[in-house]
């Protein structure tokens, strides 16, 4: 197996043509012909996880956001984005990322799911003129739906700690606020407030929330729950290590990379 037959299968249920304008998902380092043995899955493409891929042997990594976003002037290991290039090109590892195609056409009904969100809409439709075979209608990042029973938003901002598996998730807004139409937006979702407000959502359930942003989404009546960016996002790593081993040629292994939340929160405690 080669590794644009990977990107094949990625593209059959997360088409690279569907990622938005400013994004640079797709195939960035190494050769397409290469022979692909074992595949590494993970959410970003730090030092760590190259370290990882060299130490198993694997000779393709698929990440979620891109390690190549802005244009690089040169290739030097001065930079250290371009250092990690000349790893990956020094230890024949190919590297491809799915950032908003999968956003689009993966990660937005799947977060939704985990919510267990019922008669869920777009959040933010993009201009999609490509779709996967079998999907249909309006397509774009986020979902917005309704829970099974209204809860308070502190009641709430647990069930979203619990689904996603995190140590914690802060909230602005009335902990009393009843909540029974939740908008989710994986990653930073700042950006999507006025559609959550559009969509009439009493809490919108993302990451990277700025005090201000917070504070003036409350007072239209939106309130919003940070799980982190990675805390959502997270579930990527699972979900295309499961895609890929079920399509991947026979003898081809599907690696997940360990979970590691890049964040650490120190709380004080009563004596």
């Amino acid at each position: 197996m080669k590794a644009v037959d990977v990107l094949n299968i990625i593209d059959e249920r997360s088409p690279f043509s569907a990622a938005c304008d400013w994004d640079n998902s797709g195939f960035q380092v190494g050769d397409k012909d290469q022979k692909v043995t074992k595949l590494l899955v993970a959410l970003d493409l730090g030092d760590e996880v190259i370290e990882h891929a060299c130490e198993m042997g694997a000779d393709m990594i698929v990440t979620h956001h891109p390690l190549i976003f802005s244009p690089l002037k040169r290739v030097t290991s001065d930079d250290f984005i371009a250092g990690r290039v000349l790893k990956l090109i020094k230890n024949n590892i190919a590297y491809a990322c799915a950032h908003t195609n999968y956003d689009i056409f993966g990660m937005a009904q799947l977060a939704a799911d985990r919510l267990m969100l019922k008669d869920t809409e777009v959040l933010s439709v993009e201009d999609v003129t490509e779709l996967p075979e079998g999907v249909f209608g309006e397509q774009g990042i986020g979902r917005a739906g309704r829970i099974a029973e209204p809860e308070r938003l502190c009641e709430y901002a647990e069930t979203v700690r619990e689904t996603f598996g995190l140590s914690h998730v802060s909230y602005f807004g009335n902990p009393d606020t009843v909540i029974s139409k939740v908008a989710c937006c994986p990653g930073s979702g700042k950006s999507v407030i006025n559609d959550a407000l559009y969509l009439k959502a009493d809490v919108l359930v993302t990451g990277d929330i700025d005090h201000h942003s917070g504070i003036d989404a409350t007072s239209r009546g939106l309130s919003i729950i940070d799980a982190g960016h990675y805390g959502i996002e997270h579930i990527f790593i699972k979900d295309m290590t499961d895609y890929l081993a079920s399509r991947v040629d026979d003898g081809v292994e599907v690696v997940a990379e360990p979970l590691s939340f890049p964040i650490n929160i120190v709380t004080g405690q009563e004596a």
